[in-house]
């Protein structure tokens, strides 16, 4: 689409314009508030691994734990200004890894075949 004089397009995450408004955006790269649940989704990840772990060696404490804190912190992510939706999906995860694994430990939720293997 042609752009006239006077109107502008949208900026596309690729354009100069959108990476830098990703770069100095407030949860940005360049703040804590963009790294720290960037590095939070080794728990995901982790979580995801453990599904493959035998149920009685799943730990309760720690899986209620972490999906305890998804829960909040998937909450509060969207009351702060501006909301951080990387903090908000990797919270949401943990929290569903968590729930998975305390589902398996409760019985109500069947453990699945390793990965990579029928």
């Amino acid at each position: 689409a042609d752009v006239q004089v006077g109107q502008t397009s949208p900026p596309s995450i690729m354009s100069a314009t959108g990476m830098k408004a990703f770069w100095n955006h407030p949860a940005g790269p360049q703040t804590i508030h963009f790294w720290a649940p960037t590095f939070k989704w080794g728990l995901v990840v982790a979580g995801l691994a453990d599904i493959n772990r035998p149920v009685e060696k799943v730990s309760t404490a720690q899986q209620s734990a972490l999906a305890a804190t998804g829960i909040i912190w998937c909450r509060y992510a969207t009351q702060i200004v501006p909301i951080n939706y990387n903090l908000m999906s990797v919270n949401f995860f943990v929290a569903l890894t968590g729930l998975y694994q305390l589902g398996r430990k409760q019985g109500l939720v069947g453990d699945m075949p390793p990965l990579g293997k029928s």
